[in-house]
């Protein structure tokens, strides 16, 4: 991290008492499974995966990110929604029992976005797994992952994808997403993968056609 830390804030910060807080709001999920449900998301700063075409590079180096008391999120998340969703950055860089356990305290359901590099912590209820070609997934949150998220940015991702669709759970759900940027050219060669490949579904990034965060 780029600021200095006390001993004591690395303590709490390895407890996830205390972590980098990118950004946190109430929107609509845009993506995947859960799209149109009021959610309220917890972006954690911090991640090393490196994928070329994250539309969130500014959340990459952690130590840019105020490090924010997790106390001081759960009042603020619950007064509008129980659904939570933890994201990134690649918010599994951090140990996330105490967040998690806090907010079922409150009775939050949990969902988090993962590229599943690191290992699974806290209390999760829905994990929602998007494979990147440069650090691959963990077995264990292959596993248990409930959805499966596998963004297209060339013929090539359909295959990527393939090879983890094969290693999910049978009741794992299953979605073709085109990256922002290439939607025009992809999503014509998406409709035809699924419509030859029914098992998979597609997911927009709604929120950006919508205009909201």
């Amino acid at each position: 991290m780029t600021q200095s830390l006390s001993e004591e804030q690395k303590r709490r910060m390895n407890e996830g008492t205390l972590l980098p807080i990118m950004e946190h709001f109430y929107t609509l999920q845009g993506e995947g499974a859960h799209t149109g449900v009021a959610s309220y998301f917890i972006r954690i700063g911090g991640c090393d995966v490196g994928c070329h075409w994250c539309d969130v590079k500014e959340s990459w180096e952690a130590g840019k990110h105020p490090l924010t008391e997790v106390d001081s999120l759960i009042d603020e998340v619950t007064k509008y929604t129980k659904t939570v969703v933890l994201t990134g950055g690649e918010p599994l860089t951090w140990n996330l029992d105490y967040i998690t356990s806090k907010l079922k305290e409150k009775g939050c359901s949990i969902h988090i976005e993962t590229s599943g590099a690191y290992p699974l912590s806290g209390q999760l209820d829905w994990i929602c797994l998007s494979p990147k070609k440069t650090m691959h997934p963990k077995p264990e949150v292959i596993a248990k992952a409930n959805e499966l998220k596998c963004i297209v940015y060339n013929h090539s991702d359909f295959d990527f994808a393939e090879k983890f669709a094969a290693q999910v759970s049978d009741s794992c759900e299953l979605y073709l997403q085109p990256e922002w940027s290439k939607r025009e050219v992809m999503m014509p060669k998406i409709v035809d993968y699924i419509l030859a490949n029914p098992k998979w579904k597609v997911s927009l990034q709604t929120h950006k056609y919508l205009n909201i965060p």
